[in-house]
């Protein structure tokens, strides 16, 4: 999604609100199964798994429960449970591309709770690659704007292996290539830089623009599917500007 740093301020409000939800503590073993299963099973080499077992403490999930998830990503699981992941492709309201993550125990419960929720908004669901091709995998690391100055960030990621820094109001929002993820999270943690988040993700390489009330319909749609279980992430390829950014902000 273009406008990153505008998106990382919705995403964080948005976080902000699921933490608040019941029904967190499923997900957030199914988030660490998958990060787990990106870049393997050390916190202290896999800075996407590290970050989300911060937010699994803050939310009380068990030790337990956590050692079981990661045990299942490596291949140590023996409870018999098989989590797949399967990225679902559609289109929602105004013709943008939607990529919808998930990692689930049952792909025919699944599959079916995530058209019904995409037909029900306006969309429509799409086949292998009809979407796929227009994103790519990269890694995504938000950094609060009072934490450095611009300047110095920059200096220090790109160093790093960052392909780009961009800054908004409150975040910097610096993309990386999948393979120097990892290198530019341990730069920002050896300087003493606090990040937001980080995560591989989803970014589009060229975006639509929608009308505020498009973009409105576009969140719902997004905001339903992640109160599924099954899904982790809704990645989509609408122009985040300040503007609609601040629209957004206030729903």
């Amino acid at each position: 999604m273009s406008g990153h740093s505008h998106w990382a301020t919705i995403k964080h409000k948005k976080a902000a609100t699921d933490a608040k939800r019941g029904k967190v503590f499923s997900k957030i073993a199914k988030q660490i199964y998958v990060a787990a299963r990106q870049g393997g099973g050390d916190p202290e080499m896999n800075p996407a798994l590290r970050m989300i077992l911060d937010k699994a403490r803050v939310a009380g999930l068990g030790k337990d429960n956590i050692k079981r998830a990661i045990a299942r990503a490596t291949g140590q699981g023996a409870d018999g449970v098989k989590i797949e992941e399967i990225v679902y492709e559609g289109y929602g309201p105004g013709g943008v591309a939607l990529l919808i993550a998930t990692a689930t125990d049952n792909r025919n419960r699944t599959g079916p709770a995530v058209r019904s929720i995409v037909e029900k908004r306006g969309g429509k669901m799409g086949n292998a690659n009809s979407v796929l091709w227009m994103f790519k995998f990269k890694g995504q690391i938000d950094v609060k704007t009072d934490a450095i100055e611009e300047d110095r960030l920059m200096e220090l990621v790109l160093e790093a292996g960052a392909e780009d820094l961009e800054a908004g109001e409150e975040f910097y929002s610096i993309t990386t290539g999948q393979e120097d993820f990892g290198a530019v999270c341990k730069a920002l943690e050896e300087a003493g830089i606090a990040t937001e988040s980080a995560e591989l993700t989803y970014i589009a390489d060229n975006n639509v623009e929608l009308s505020v009330e498009e973009a409105r319909k576009v969140m719902g749609l997004m905001n339903e599917l992640e109160e599924d279980d099954d899904v982790n992430n809704v990645y989509t390829n609408f122009e985040m500007t300040a503007e609609l950014a601040a629209e957004l902000a206030g729903d």
